[in-house]
This record gives structure tokens, sequence and C-alpha cells, in this order.
């Protein structure tokens, strides 16, 4: 049995890194991915600038201890990734007793398919890996 996710798409929002109790390095990022939308006839069509029009998803990836490092330093929002991991599902009862249930991917790879916005001096990803 296998259990793969692959993804492409946009960083939805700059990565949320942090560090456990018992040292492993956590990153959090958002990952939107895109598909045409359909009509109730199950056909695309066009929006008003006359493009396909398009349904967003998004999806939460974690990255731990080297990934997690790397992504944390160099990923930021609305750079190009593919993440490869697989699905993980959890459940757990909030502070009124109600069940809750959440999806994420747990990333096993994120290749940077474009640079990130270097929206501050100290992240402009000017030590980033290469990009093929």
């Amino acid at each position: 049995m296998t259990n793969i996710a692959i993804l492409t798409g946009r960083i939805a929002r700059d990565p949320d890194t942090r560090e456990t109790k018992g040292g492993t390095n956590v990153t959090g990022i958002t990952v939107v991915t895109d598909r045409p939308a359909r009509d109730k006839d199950g056909k695309t069509y066009k929006d008003e600038n006359g493009y396909t029009a398009k349904e967003s998803e998004f999806h939460r990836v974690t990255c731990f201890n080297g990934l997690a490092k790397t992504v944390g330093q160099y990923c930021s929002k609305g750079q190009l990734v593919s993440v490869q991991g697989r699905i993980h599902y959890t459940q757990w009862e909030d502070k009124d007793g109600v069940t809750r249930y959440g999806t994420e991917i747990l990333a096993d790879k994120v290749d940077f398919l474009s640079r990130g916005s270097g929206s501050s001096d100290d992240n402009d990803n000017t030590d980033a890996p290469e990009i093929d």
C-alpha cells in the first residue's frame, strides 16, 4: 500500500518555523493549488476577464528537521514549490470537548521552482540553492 502526495503550487503565506521541546525543527507552509472551475453541467467556463475560471485549494504542509530549516530559511509567500510527501490525518478534542479533524501533507521533499519574494533584508534568498 502506498500513501504519496505530490503538490505544485504557490506558498500562501510566509513559513511558520518552530522547535519542539525535544529539539526537532518544524516548519509549516500552506500551498495553494488551482484547478479549472466547473459549472453545474461539469463544463469549464470563463471568468469576467476571459480566462478559464479557477478554484483554489489550500493545503497544509509540515516539514521536519533539516528540510524544516531549509524551507523556513529560503521559502516565502508567493514562491512556486513542488512538495512530495504523504497525507496525514489527525483527530483531537477542542477545549469545548468537540471532536475535530485535520489533514496535512508531511513533506519528504520540497523543490523550489522559483525564488522567494525577498521581502526583507534578512530573507533575500541570495544564498538559496540554485534552481535547475
